[in-house]
């Protein structure tokens, strides 16, 4: 095989990531735009500049190029905060408290950043199996490394995985009732992201820093 003849797969590889990724990006903003409604195969097609065929070839239809989108999605959100919260970074904190207080920021800031697509898979997967099944999948993976990423830092706790457990559902279901209901929550009295995130920080510190007490 000639060098020339070569380059040619590679860069047909290139062209195709490149294509996949404007694919990806044009359902992400369409969601953000206007919902699940938004998202049609010749809406993607046309804001990406691509064929529709090429659509159905690639995800077979709209249900597929959805699931698409929001594997994607996910797996880009849980970068994120893996990046922010790993063992590594989080290690080098010598106070327990300020690692935790850094991975319950970690989850709040990058669903804060991405909080209108969010809003979308969130309310979907309460009428959508297949969202509901991928969204729980991620949580619990997200679970997962929250408790490895603090796996060095000393609790109050005699049940150390309960007590984990429990701050990230803490965190999980506070952050994602904010996403869906804004800042009034429950409240006539606003609740801003930076006053969720501190005030959440101290809760999840709190509970897992202090010895359980029987009432």
């Amino acid at each position: 095989m000639t060098e020339t003849a070569a380059r040619r797969p590679a860069a047909h590889q290139e062209r195709s990531r490149r294509s996949r990724q404007d694919i990806l990006q044009a359902g992400y903003a369409l969601l953000e735009e206007g919902g699940v409604d938004a998202l049609t195969v010749a809406a993607v097609a046309e804001r990406a500049g691509v064929a529709v065929g090429s659509i159905y070839r690639r995800f077979g239809d709209k249900e597929g190029l959805l699931l698409t989108i929001q594997r994607a999605f996910t797996e880009n959100l849980q970068a994120e905060i893996a990046e922010r919260a790993s063992v590594e970074r989080l290690s080098l904190l010598r106070d327990p408290a300020v690692a935790v207080a850094e991975a319950v920021g970690a989850h709040i800031d990058a669903f804060q950043a991405h909080e209108a697509l969010l809003r979308v898979f969130l309310l979907l997967g309460t009428r959508h199996e297949e969202v509901r099944k991928e969204g729980a999948r991620v949580s619990v993976e997200g679970n997962r490394r929250f408790a490895e990423a603090l796996d060095h830092v000393p609790i109050g706790h005699p049940d150390r995985a309960a007590a984990l457990d429990f701050a990230y559902r803490l965190i999980y279901a506070t952050v994602a009732h904010r996403v869906i209901q804004g800042e009034f929550l429950e409240s006539d009295r606003p609740l801003p992201w930076s006053e969720l995130r501190s005030h959440l920080q101290t809760a999840v510190i709190s509970h897992l820093f202090s010895a359980p007490r029987d009432y």
